[in-house]
């Protein structure tokens, strides 16, 4: 038997030992680790460390770091393959989280974050790059929004228990990090080694006619940090909400999510990229503007979770480049975006940290300027990208 035809066949295959099928589990597993770290972080730090907006914002640039790093995923991919390398990367994640409420000190909160970031920000690096290569590209918004409903459903099971049966932060943290590396296990003994459809390069470039596509990761990361680090720690120190209150906000976001992901992933085939990315801005922009002066604790929450739908939208970045790239070039690129992403994330947390300080508004503001000039760059997709129609 001709054996490109054996591996094409190995890598459309269905039922549960399929490509799409481990993309799916390591869509549940990654939560279950990563969730419980963000869903109790920070309640943990005020409460254990006494942390302020510059520590956290130091805390936060801290775990950025191997996410600025994760270019270095192709280096590793010239001993490792990817799919075993996205395995052992959950492996540290679910290590560095089952080890945080163990050590409520500075220091071993920036060693236990740094250990679950190495996993974290590898593993997303890989699954990304796993899932451009196995995924048609007919399909792949939809595909990919089915996989973010997973990932919001895995979420919504990890705040429900955190709010409906708390048990103390070492418990939860141990539990939350030992199940994901349960799965990783399982995940290294029960699957086969899928074949890859394109032999990768293993070498780091950046591509000129990718330019809209890392501008787009840059200004993605900028605005992430504003949601990530500061509209949670907002909660917390501005309106005083406690472990539950924010668990109870994570939980809303995420059973929104777990319905909503697949049909965004639909639209997003049917309008286009650039459609969905300017609408997703748009609404960010409103979204930032009114974080600065909200002093309602009941409408913060209501701009929180509006801002947290608008990530769904954020897979059409992922699918225009699918459509641009040569598919020898998506595991380098992966990473390399990866790092570019995280150009901002390094930076921002502790320096608007200390602009914190002074204004808070000042942040959110800064916010939605970002959210402007990702809109106008994502004007710039085509309707129909393709390699050689990468730009309008």
């Amino acid at each position: 038997m001709n054996i490109e035809y054996t591996e094409q066949k190995t890598l459309q295959q269905s039922g549960w030992r399929s490509p799409f099928a481990l993309l799916a589990l390591m869509t549940v597993a990654m939560p279950l680790a990563f969730s419980t770290w963000y869903a109790l972080l920070n309640n943990f730090v005020v409460e254990r460390a006494q942390y302020t907006g510059a520590d956290i914002g130091l805390l936060q640039s801290v775990r950025e770091i191997p996410g600025f790093l994760a270019f270095t995923a192709v280096f590793v991919l010239l001993v490792l393959r990817e799919q075993r390398f996205a395995i052992l990367a959950l492996l540290t994640l679910g290590l560095g989280v089952s080890l945080t409420g163990f050590f409520p000190s500075s220091m071993g909160l920036l060693c236990t974050t740094f250990i679950m970031s190495v996993g974290f920000h590898y593993f997303e690096t890989l699954k990304k790059s796993l899932a451009l290569q196995w995924l048609p590209k007919d399909q792949a918004p939809a595909l990919l929004g089915k996989l973010l409903g997973l990932s919001s459903a895995s979420s919504l099971v990890v705040y429900a228990f955190i709010v409906w049966q708390p048990l103390g932060y070492e418990s939860t943290y141990l539990l939350g990090g030992g199940l994901c590396i349960v799965l990783a296990l399982f995940m290294f003994l029960a699957y086969p080694l899928f074949p890859e459809q394109e032999p990768q390069h293993k070498r780091l470039f950046l591509r000129r006619r990718y330019w809209l596509y890392y501008a787009l990761v840059f200004m993605s990361g900028a605005r992430r940090q504003i949601f990530m680090v500061f509209a949670g720690f907002m909660m917390v120190e501005k309106f005083h909400y406690d472990v539950s209150d924010i668990a109870t906000l994570y939980l809303i976001n995420h059973a929104i999510n777990s319905v909503i992901a697949a049909p965004i992933g639909r639209w997003i085939n049917r309008v286009g990229e650039r459609t969905a990315l300017s609408f997703e801005y748009i609404g960010l922009i409103l979204v930032f503007v009114s974080y600065a002066f909200v002093d309602n604790a009941e409408l913060a929450a209501g701009l929180y979770i509006i801002d947290h739908l608008f990530f769904s939208m954020a897979i059409a970045i992922n699918s225009y480049f699918q459509k641009i790239a040569d598919p020898k070039d998506i595991a380098a690129t992966s990473g390399v975006s990866f790092t570019i992403n995280h150009i901002a994330a390094v930076v921002i947390p502790v320096s608007f940290g200390l602009l914190w300080m002074t204004s808070s508004a000042a942040v959110f503001l800064l916010g939605a300027a970002m959210a402007l000039g990702s809109l106008i760059l994502a004007r710039r997709i085509p309707s129909a990208p393709s390699p050689g129609n990468e730009v309008r």
